[in-house]
């Protein structure tokens, strides 16, 4: 069980929270601050004669049409069906589990004005498993992430979808679920956020980060089946140049190739081509890329980001903007980037390991002509690094305006979002290649050993890969490639 408290949560802790059953519960403290809320909306609410937007009036460019007393809950009912009109593909379900934590943990902050009942409701979804069907398209990453967040919600009211062992079911076939009834402001609440986008941030911030592991511990591989140098990761170079990031690359690399018998002897080559010897420089930028990516997402996964904000202690309701995501869409669009990087340098390392070089076969075979070897994969790549590339126009420098140019100015960090995680799974592929490669490259130094920890890691891969002694169908191999990637950790590898 994992308790829900006034703590904030963090990106690591919330994503593994998302990939596991463990049920929530949630602490008193946090229950009585958000029912106090609720209390003083049910007071305010009770004089007809005050405006408040989106507690008894209309939304958007509706915002001056005021709503009786005796429609408010048919108006949070409206509200969650008719903007539940997402497209696309559906949201994969950890990343629903992430949005469900999130919308959670905002609602208890206590400046919503939210039931408690209603938010106990969302917790029912998760311990259950009641998962709401999500679709990617449909917010402009401003004025909220309403449609999704509109999915994510109706269940509440027992309409819907929602993922039921292991298929779409629609929400009324549900048994033993029982739909609440919604109070003044809390459909708006409920859809009225960025939580869509930050559980697609915090899904991808935390892949980054074993991206990142995996290109350091493959480039490692790749350096030592290229015969390559290991003076650019000396530590006196990093120290006169002291990027975080990039201490942090030389240093995975040099603790991937303790040992290596390969890495230190003597070379007839000066230098490396930049794809090996500027690993700290470009594999250490796109560190920091995740880790301000990180800063900014962990604020926004405790922050209040609906609209109005209740501050009952100061009996005020408050019209802001808070569910604005420009603060999300760049770095998503910076991210974007970063990791596009980690797959165009790791592309180029393929390329050069086929080139006949530093002793090493062309092609990787050793009757080339006959038999193509590796060529294909490595057009393969090639083609993944041009879409990845192609993906990385900045969502964030758009905006349609929209609800009748009330809306006038959004962040379009929904799409950067959805786009990250696209990228994320065409880095992770260019990355098996190379490590399908630098193995393969590997297979033909015969003297000496490279070092123990990639000695671990290249057998482990050799029991579901085996080295290409002539032509076959290689696409089998590069599924596998990919599958070693996503059920290992590289710290498995490391020795000591």
């Amino acid at each position: 069980m994992f308790i829900i408290t006034e703590k904030p949560l963090s990106v690591s802790e919330s994503v593994e929270l998302a990939n596991k059953t463990t049920p929530l519960h949630l602490e008193n403290a946090v229950l009585q601050k958000a029912d106090a809320c609720y209390q003083y909306i049910q007071k305010i609410t009770k004089n007809p004669d005050t405006l408040m937007y989106g507690i008894n009036t209309g939304f958007g460019a509706l915002a001056n049409t005021a709503i009786s007393a005796q429609e408010l809950q048919q108006l949070q009912i409206n509200l969650l069906r008719s903007h539940a009109c997402g497209l696309g593909d559906t949201v994969p379900v950890p990343i629903v589990r992430l949005m469900l934590l999130f919308k959670i943990k905002a609602l208890l902050q206590g400046y919503s004005g939210v039931n408690p009942k209603t938010i106990q409701q969302l917790v029912y979804l998760w311990n259950h498993n009641l998962i709401p069907v999500v679709y990617t398209q449909g917010s402009l990453g401003a004025s909220g992430d309403l449609a999704p967040l509109a999915h994510l919600s109706l269940p509440l009211i027992k309409e819907g979808e929602v993922w039921y062992k292991g298929h779409i079911t629609p929400t009324e076939q549900i048994p033993n679920l029982t739909p609440i009834d919604l109070g003044p402001k809390e459909g708006l609440a409920l859809i009225n956020g960025t939580q869509f986008i930050t559980a697609y941030g915090a899904y991808c911030i935390y892949k980054a980060y074993q991206l990142w592991d995996w290109a350091n511990a493959i480039a490692s591989l790749s350096l030592d089946a290229f015969d390559g140098r290991v003076e650019p990761f000396d530590e006196r170079i990093q120290n006169i140049r002291p990027h975080q990031g990039q201490k942090n690359a030389a240093q995975a690399i040099r603790t991937w190739l303790q040992g290596s018998q390969w890495i230190q002897q003597p070379k007839k080559h000066v230098q490396d081509p930049y794809s090996f010897r500027c690993i700290p420089q470009v594999h250490g930028a796109t560190y920091t890329a995740i880790t301000h990516a990180e800063e900014i997402f962990t604020t926004e996964i405790n922050a209040v980001s609906d609209n109005p904000n209740v501050f009952y202690q100061d009996s005020v309701v408050l019209s802001g903007g808070n569910f604005h995501a420009q603060a999300l869409a760049l770095p998503l669009d910076y991210l974007s980037m970063a990791m596009a990087e980690l797959a165009n340098i790791s592309e180029r390392r393929t390329y050069l390991m086929l080139s006949g070089q530093r002793g090493l076969p062309v092609f990787l075979t050793p009757s080339a002509g006959l038999h193509s070897g590796l060529m294909i994969p490595q057009y393969v790549a090639a083609g993944i690094v041009s879409e990845i590339k192609m993906m990385c126009m900045p969502n964030s420098v758009d905006s349609i305006p929209s609800s009748n140019g009330q809306e006038d100015h959004v962040s379009m960090g929904a799409n950067g979002a959805v786009k990250l995680y696209r990228i994320l799974h065409n880095v992770e592929k260019v990355l098996a290649i190379e490590l399908f490669n630098a193995t393969q490259a590997i297979s033909f130094r015969t003297e000496g050993n490279t070092s123990p920890a990639l000695q671990k890691l290249l057998s482990a891969y050799r029991e579901q890969v085996s080295p290409v002694t002539k032509d076959r169908f290689l696409h089998q191999d590069l599924l596998q490639s990919v599958q070693f990637i996503q059920h290992h950790k590289p710290s498995e590898f490391l020795i000591g």
